[in-house]
């Protein structure tokens, strides 16, 4: 059995982690930190894993966390990156949700994030955790970086395009992007409260969100060289879910342009590529880890348009961070979340 700590265990992230360990065959939470309710019960905080969990939060403490095979970090930036090296090098594998490893630039990540990074070196080695992309290099990792839930619908819904080489030279990507309000996090803040998000519809991070340089970042990976991509974060009023429309200038146009996708996501057990002509929905991927996307082609036939959407603290978070922990050990990725979605 994997022993497994989460380090941060009172937020969305964490409560789902503790959702979806609580039924897998092959790894066990054995330690919940958090120092705000040290010593509190998890299923006190959260009711519906009544009869899940009977897990303790404690205030974090590295020498237990030593004890684990694999640490997930479901914190603020700023934390994983203090601690990463002592685990390290006491044997344990980190998968950190926060943006601590994902921007391989110090540079950038302090543009970003407004801190000096405190292990460099460890970021080197981290491994960008989208598995659609980096599957090989996942499974050999100390470190996973698992993706913004943004980068996440954004990446999976350009990656066929790109790898096709369909994208015109010198266009620029549109990722016009909305979530729910639980992307906010759990916290207390005047813009989540239901009467300030509800009944509302609106942009933000317009000028600059701390997703952008990662979805850059990750296409010119996939590309092999800088992409320009415009992308723009909406709030909408509900609880889960991301829907991104993404629109492509074509350089060519491919006589089927719905078998490139149907190729490039043959055998994903996440993805799942619509018939022609569909309109995906968030409510189709409530509580999975499903990646659902459907392909279009615009009215003047230049541009391809795709529909990605994805839960946001699954797929977009902790559902992934577990697909990643199941490569890392050599486990079925589909352990733990092969279950259908929740409707209505």
């Amino acid at each position: 059995m994997i022993k497994v700590g989460i380090v941060g265990g009172t937020g969305y992230t964490g409560a789902e982690l503790l959702r979806l360990l609580a039924q897998h065959p092959q790894a066990q939470v054995s330690v919940l930190t958090s120092r705000k309710e040290a010593g509190e019960r998890a299923d006190a905080l959260f009711p519906h894993l009544r009869g899940q969990t009977d897990l303790h939060f404690e205030a974090p403490d590295t020498a237990r966390l030593q004890q684990c095979d694999a640490v997930f970090f479901a914190t603020p930036h700023g934390t994983a990156m203090t601690m990463a090296r002592e685990l390290l090098d006491s044997g344990v594998r980190i998968i950190d949700l926060s943006a601590d490893f994902r921007l391989r630039d110090p540079a950038a990540f302090r543009q970003w994030y407004g801190l000096e990074h405190a292990c460099p070196d460890v970021l080197e080695e981290a491994v960008y955790g989208l598995p659609e992309v980096n599957r090989e290099r996942i499974r050999s990792a100390r470190v996973v970086a698992n993706p913004g839930c943004y980068p996440t619908a954004v990446q999976l819904g350009f990656l066929p395009l790109i790898e096709a080489g369909l994208v015109a030279e010198g266009a620029a990507l549109v990722a016009d992007c909305k979530s729910g309000v639980s992307g906010a996090g759990r916290e207390a803040k005047l813009g989540s409260l239901y009467c300030e998000a509800g009944d509302s519809f609106k942009a933000y991070g317009v000028s600059g969100h701390r997703h952008w340089p990662e979805i850059a970042q990750g296409l010119a990976q996939i590309a092999g060289r800088k992409l320009d991509v415009c992308f723009v974060p909406h709030l909408v009023p509900m609880i889960r879910g991301i829907h991104a429309t993404l629109y492509v200038p074509m350089d060519r146009v491919p006589d089927d342009l719905q078998a490139v996708f149907e190729r490039r996501y043959a055998g994903e057990p996440f993805v799942d590529v619509m018939p022609a002509g569909a309109h995906p929905e968030t409510r189709s991927v409530r509580a999975s880890n499903v990646c659902r996307i459907a392909v279009h082609r615009s009215v003047d036939g230049r541009h391809a348009i795709v529909l990605s959407v994805i839960d946001n603290l699954v797929k977009g978070a902790s559902g992934q961070a577990v697909q990643n922990l199941n490569l890392m050990f050599g486990l079925d990725e589909r352990c733990a979340l092969d279950v259908p979605p929740l409707a209505p």
